[in-house]
This record gives C-alpha cells, structure tokens and sequence, in this order.
C-alpha cells in the first residue's frame, strides 16, 4: 500500500511539472504568432522594420510556452536557411543579425531597439 501511495504522489508531481500535453498546442499558438508577425510586416510596408518584426513574432511565440519558443526557433531557423538557398541578394552577416534579432526575441529583450522611428502604434 506505501509503495501504491508513493507511486502515485511522484506520478501526480512529474506530471503536474511535465505538462506534456500542452507543447503542441504551444507550438500551433507560437506558429500563428509567428504568421501574424510577418502578416503585419507585410501589412506595415515600413522601410527597415524587418528586425523590429523577427523579434516581435519570436517572442510572442516563446512566450506560449515550451512549444511556442521551439516553433519560433524552427521557423527562423528554416526561413534563415531557405534564404541561404537561393539568391537572395542577402549575405551571410545579414543572415547572423537576423538569428541575433530572433534569439533576442525570443529571450524576452526589449523590442523597442529594433522599432523604427514612425512605425504606426498599431505594430
């Protein structure tokens, strides 16, 4: 009977820590987050606000959860590396600085930095 009791209180507390169940629901919010950055970049048509947008769809993703950050993680990486593919007229610092604005993001850092001056409040 111990042993039945002491199996289920570290079953209840792994999973209560673990919340497995949730990383993929965190993944699909984190990609929509994503989708609506670069929607909203599109949108804003804004001279250099590229940055400000990788950073802002990174972090609105990690702050999902687990799931949120790894979809962030693996659509910046992949878009990073489809660029590398063809001829984007983008070279490799510009790819770096890219991956530095979306670790930024996703760390939580403050976007303000990359906002261009005008962006309308809307973004």
């Amino acid at each position: 009977m111990k042993l039945l009791l002491a199996g289920l209180v570290v079953f209840l507390v792994v999973e209560t820590h673990a919340q497995w169940y949730r990383f993929p629901v965190e993944a699909a919010q984190g990609s929509r987050d994503m989708w609506r950055a670069y929607s909203d970049m599109r949108e804003a048509k804004w001279k250099n606000s590229d940055k400000y947008f990788h950073a802002r769809g990174n972090q609105d993703a990690a702050a999902r959860g687990a799931g949120g950050r790894w979809a962030a993680e693996v659509i910046s990486n992949g878009r990073e590396w489809a660029q590398g593919l063809g001829d984007s007229g983008r070279g490799r610092e510009d790819s770096e600085a890219d991956q530095v604005t979306n670790r930024h993001g996703r760390d939580g850092g403050d976007l303000n930095i990359y906002r261009p001056k005008g962006l309308p409040e809307k973004y």
